[in-house]
């Protein structure tokens, strides 16, 4: 079979037609929607190990699903085991290499200085993110190393995807670790 015949790596999603994102901005609002949706649940398994509930997916530039991931350091004892880096990781796997260009990640909560860095380096093309974070945020907030004029690689950034449903999700988990006032 011609390379040209294969079907793109990953898992096809309901709206991979070949081309990711869709080129009307009313059709990449509902696809962001519904990745994000995905992700969301996916953070909600996070629940389960007591790790912050973040969820992570990584989607071809043909749209087809390449990884997955959810926090997992508690689950874990691991440090690096964000979500983000472990949907990079699973879609590295998937395509057989580091270079994720033209991929997307999405993610409900704005990366960390750590996963902002793995996204710079592994080339994503864009963030998707839910839930803003003030107080560690590294692609907006605090900092913005994804786009930061002096790296050799920018990254689009698409902010507030379902914030409120992200943002409500994380703060029910930290109220929750604080126990009643």
């Amino acid at each position: 079979m011609p390379a040209d015949d294969c079907p793109p790596p990953g898992i096809a999603l309901p709206w991979a037609d070949g081309t990711f994102p869709p080129v009307h901005a009313a059709q990449r609002a509902t696809v962001y929607d519904a990745l994000m949706g995905m992700a969301l649940h996916e953070a909600s398994h996070a629940l389960a190990s007591d790790d912050v509930p973040v969820g992570a997916l990584v989607v071809s530039p043909q749209g087809t699903l390449l990884g997955v991931g959810r926090n997992r350091r508690e689950e874990g004892g691991d440090p690096t085991a964000h979500a983000e880096i472990l949907a990079i990781r699973q879609a590295a796997r998937t395509l057989g290499t580091w270079r994720l260009e033209g991929c997307t990640l999405v993610v409900t909560l704005e990366p960390c200085a750590m996963c902002a860095g793995a996204i710079v380096l592994a080339r994503v093309a864009r963030l998707v993110l839910g839930a803003w974070d003030p107080k560690a945020g590294a692609t907006g907030s605090m900092w913005d190393v994804v786009r930061d004029r002096r790296s050799t690689h920018r990254v689009e950034v698409v902010g507030g995807v379902r914030q409120d449903e992200c943002g409500t999700l994380i703060r029910d988990f930290f109220e929750t670790q604080r126990g009643p006032a």
